[in-house]
């Protein structure tokens, strides 16, 4: 199968209301969205915005295939303060409740904090506390309707290590969690195609984007290093049956951003198109 639903994350419209861009993603072709939580962009303790959100999606015939919890350096579920902790958890029931309140499939969540530099004791205390806000989390989730999606971080920070990330999802009190790979993180990590038969048997849903392998650009696939053609038969192989959501970095002008990401989209379609092609050729 080589013909996975695409879509857009808003969040490269995150410093703009989502009301304010929304009819240009869906002129642009984009009729499939992941749903960013900046709270410039759509302010998820707000539920009027959200139902009104969600209602201009539905009118607009477009899907909110996932929400994207909010990750800023005060939310920490494994931080060893007990008021830290239980806040960043509180926080993220709410954010789940706005991913059920927009119809979302899946609610993708950074498991840890945007920070490194742990050493190993301290990295072990941070996987336990990380592991009871989860589970928590997962719980609120199902109780919602809505899947729970683990991402892999950058490599030099928690849950980075895809070892780490899949000792997290195993260790979960419950199934029914999975994993969103971000092919930049993962090919900053050095070996993409390993990260992919990884994840595997939990992979649910894949955040597009490229880069040079120095720093996460989120370059419109094509404008990076990554191997795509790889990538694609890869994930054919596997096989990977959830959405592709390209996650491209922002800027000044909006029509350029669209352009980009209409452009790596068709990069992908041709892609997908010419390998299919030598499939059916060689059966």
């Amino acid at each position: 199968m080589y013909d996975w639903p695409m879509g857009l994350s808003t969040g490269c419209f995150h410093d703009v209301s989502l009301f304010d861009c929304i009819e240009s993603i869906c002129h642009a072709g984009f009729s499939m969205i992941e749903v960013c939580s900046s709270p410039e962009h759509l302010d998820y303790h707000d539920f009027d915005a959200v139902r009104t959100a969600a209602r201009r999606i539905r009118e607009l015939g477009m899907e909110a295939y996932s929400f994207h919890a909010p990750f800023r350096y005060d939310n920490d579920i494994t931080a060893a303060d007990p008021a830290v902790r239980d806040r960043s958890r509180a926080d993220l029931f709410r954010a789940a409740e706005a991913a059920a309140a927009l119809h979302v499939r899946y609610f993708v969540l950074h498991p840890g904090p945007e920070r490194g530099g742990f050493d190993e004791r301290e990295r072990a205390d941070r996987r336990c506390r990380a592991l009871a806000a989860l589970n928590a989390v997962a719980a609120r989730c199902r109780e919602l309707g809505v899947a729970l999606v683990l991402e892999n971080m950058l490599p030099h920070l928690f849950a980075g290590p895809m070892s780490e990330l899949l000792w997290m999802v195993g260790a979960m009190e419950a199934g029914g969690v999975g994993i969103c790979l971000d092919t930049g993180h993962a090919f900053l990590g050095g070996d993409l195609p390993a990260v992919v038969d990884k994840v595997s048997d939990h992979l649910w849903m894949v955040h597009i984007n490229d880069n040079h392998g120095d720093r996460d650009d989120h370059l419109p696939p094509g404008r990076g290093r990554i191997d795509w053609a790889a990538l694609i038969g890869h994930l054919c192989r596997i096989p990977f049956r959830g959405g592709l959501i390209l996650e491209l970095a922002g800027g000044d002008d909006p029509q350029a951003i669209l352009t980009s990401a209409r452009t790596g989209r068709l990069y992908l379609r041709d892609l997908a198109r010419d390998l299919a092609l030598k499939a059916h050729q060689q059966a």
